[in-house]
């Protein structure tokens, strides 16, 4: 039986169909900033109580790598690059959020001052340089373990974990 020729709008009616019953996932983007002294940088938010590497949700159509800097710039003021990816790790469904992909890039090493006058006040409460091995103390157990994971590889190498861990 020969296939029959699909008009564009009959392509475009069967990816709507499609795409409104498909899963979207939740992306977030977030940035390992460090200090000359090797301090990574933690944000204290103002919504909820563990600390957290910067970044934010990414928008849709919004590429993760764009994300990162957009919102490192709107919620520290601080301008950044991104220099690669270091992790992309799936969260698993966590006090409440569904589940989702977090991308972690490297930001490079960040020599200037914070200036909490810049912050985003309705999230940021104050950002801290923490020692990578003290971080624990402040954020969620998936940063930790993610910050773990990463300090276990050399430089340059992208990992793939699965709550902040490598896969079976």
């Amino acid at each position: 039986m020969a296939r029959r020729e699909e008009s564009e709008q009959d392509r475009r009616t069967r990816i709507a169909i499609l795409n409104a019953r498909l899963p979207k996932k939740r992306n977030i983007a977030q940035g390992l900033l460090r200090n000359p002294a090797g301090e990574v940088l933690l944000c204290e938010l103002s919504y909820k109580q563990e600390w957290d590497l910067p970044g934010g949700v990414v928008d849709p159509g919004e590429p993760p790598a764009v994300c990162v800097v957009r919102e490192i710039e709107e919620e520290l003021g601080l301008e950044v690059v991104s220099r690669g990816l270091v992790v992309v790790n799936w969260l698993p469904p966590w006090r409440g959020w569904d589940d989702a992909h977090l991308f972690l890039f490297d930001l490079g090493v960040f020599e200037g001052d914070l200036d909490p006058s810049k912050f985003l006040r309705r999230e940021i409460a104050g950002a801290h340089w923490v020692r990578p091995q003290d971080a624990a103390e402040h954020v969620a157990p998936y940063t930790a373990r993610m910050l773990e994971a990463v300090a276990a590889v050399p430089s340059g190498t992208t990992l793939y974990l699965e709550n902040s861990e490598t896969p079976a």
